[in-house]
């Protein structure tokens, strides 16, 4: 029997070393990235992906492992820049970075898990190619929510769909064995 939260925290402690790793070596740039944009690189990762799991040979010698990693990542971006306003500072404690990753984080694990209740963890008899569909389903959702000026009749908002997509990211690289590695 597999521990999904033993998973699921193994691989986000990946994720967030490399994100933490990174914001030592750049600080926050990202913060100069609007919504759009955020967007924008987790739609090129999402198709790379899918690029990759098509044509089954990478040109560049990178492997969908770290495009996943990125989607995971830049989802937690788009849900912090959702909550600061516009006008906030650019460059952001290293601390209160690491504090805002970890509630995105545990916001969205929980959702999983309420999800995953109600679905019976049907993710893991998914392929990987259809979770990478998923992801740019929910990649044009958020575009087309993103035109709306964020408006929606009836629909999810911005931040639901970001965490559904890190929330496949998260699946695939349990399949694809990140949990286990050390």
């Amino acid at each position: 029997m597999t521990d999904t939260t033993t998973e699921y925290n193994n691989v986000i402690k990946h994720c967030k070393d490399l994100f933490l790793k990174k914001t030592k070596d750049y600080g926050t740039a990202w913060r100069i990235m609007r919504p759009p944009s955020i967007t924008d690189q987790i739609y090129i990762k999402a198709q790379r992906i899918r690029t990759l799991e098509v044509k089954k040979v990478s040109k560049v010698g990178e492997d969908i492992l770290g495009e996943y990693i990125g989607i995971v990542n830049y989802c937690v971006i788009a849900m912090m820049q959702l909550e600061l306003p516009e006008d906030a500072e650019e460059n952001l404690a290293y601390d209160m970075v690491d504090k805002r990753y970890s509630e995105k984080v545990d916001e969205t694990r929980d959702l999983m898990f309420a999800k995953n209740h109600d679905y019976g963890e049907a993710w893991r008899e998914m392929r990987i190619s259809s979770l990478t569909d998923l992801i740019l389903m929910k990649i044009h959702r958020v575009k087309q929510i993103e035109d709306n000026d964020g408006q929606t009749l009836v629909s999810e908002g911005l931040k639901a769909n970001y965490q559904d997509m890190l929330n496949y990211a998260v699946f695939a690289l349990i399949k694809l064995g990140l949990a286990e590695q050390k």
